[in-house]
Order: structure tokens, then C-alpha cells, then sequence
């Protein structure tokens, strides 16, 4: 034997170098295949507890006007509407320079209020609310799963709001 077959050469094969290379890539795709997902629950859970925020926020002010619901002195929708944007948002979860803003960046809104009667709640559904930060109100309503149901007692508010990810949130108090 000569002296150059005895001694071992030095260092990776191709086939070694591809093959760590292959591995690095798939580990790399499974991270930006999961992160975004990753980002959307964790967004949708931000909103969850928005809402939950929102919910304890309406029963306190419940507590402090007698049961009375934001805007229940009022006869239009849409007076009814602002008092829950301008009067319930900004002295309740906007008080003390608390934020009340959806993870994207906008300000949450109430888009609509229903006032639900024996055995309806005219839903207005909140998966055509596609803009971030739509919040649907229902008065006389707990939740049944994703959409709300009309329960005797003006006590009772559910809210709607549609989540990134999938599905609705429905709370009531």
C-alpha cells in the first residue's frame, strides 16, 4: 500500500453537505409555514380577551345606571350605535388612557345593535364583517355556540365579533 490510500482524507462528501442542507431548508419551511398561523392565534386571543374586557367593562356600567343598557333612553339604531362608540367605549375601556384597539392597529367599533325579542334575534351576521374591529351588540341575548339568543331580561348583552383565524366570538354577561 502506498502512503496516500493510508491516510484518511479530511472533510464532508457532497452528498453529506446536500443532505444537512435539505434538512436545514425543511426546518426553515416548517417555521414560515407555522409562524403566521402562530401570529393569527395569537391575535384572535388578544381579541378574545378585547372582548371578555368588554363584556365585564358593560356590566359594570350596568351596575352604575341601574341595569340599564348604553343607549337604552334612545329610539333610533343609530343613536343607540353611538352611545355605545362615543359614550360606553371612551368612559369605560377607553377611561384612565386605557386602549381599546383591535391587534391590527384599528380602533374596535360597534357596528350594530339588535334588540332581540321573544324567540328572535334578527341576526345580523357577523361573518360579513370582514374589517378588523366590528363589534355586534344584542340586548336580551346570551350565547348559544357562535351566534347570540334572545333570553327574557334586558339585563342580558351578547356581543358578536369575527375572529382571524376562524370562527366568531359570541360573549355575553
Amino acid at each position: 500500500m502506498t502512503k496516500e490510500n493510508t491516510k484518511a482524507k479530511k472533510g464532508f462528501t457532497i452528498i453529506e453537505v446536500v443532505l444537512v442542507l435539505a434538512i436545514a431548508g425543511l426546518i426553515f419551511l416548517m417555521v414560515f409555514v407555522a409562524l403566521p398561523a402562530l401570529q393569527r392565534s395569537q391575535r384572535d386571543t388578544q381579541r378574545r380577551d378585547d372582548m371578555s374586557r368588554f363584556i365585564s367593562q358593560l356590566a359594570q356600567y350596568q351596575a352604575n345606571n341601574a341595569g340599564a343598557t348604553p343607549g337604552s333612553d334612545k329610539t333610533l339604531a343609530n343613536d343607540i350605535k353611538n352611545a355605545y362608540n362615543n359614550t360606553f367605549i371612551t368612559s369605560y375601556l377607553k377611561a384612565g388612557g386605557d386602549s381599546f384597539v383591535d391587534p391590527n392597529g384599528k380602533d374596535y367599533n360597534v357596528v350594530g345593535v339588535t334588540i332581540c325579542s321573544s324567540g328572535s334575534c334578527n341576526q345580523a351576521s357577523a361573518e360579513t364583517d370582514t374589517a378588523s374591529g366590528n363589534i355586534r351588540v344584542y340586548v336580551n341575548a346570551t350565547c348559544n355556540g357562535e351566534s347570540p339568543a334572545y333570553t327574557a331580561g334586558a339585563r342580558k348583552v351578547a356581543i358578536t365579533y369575527k375572529l382571524e383565524g376562524a370562527g366568531i366570538y359570541c360573549g355575553h354577561n
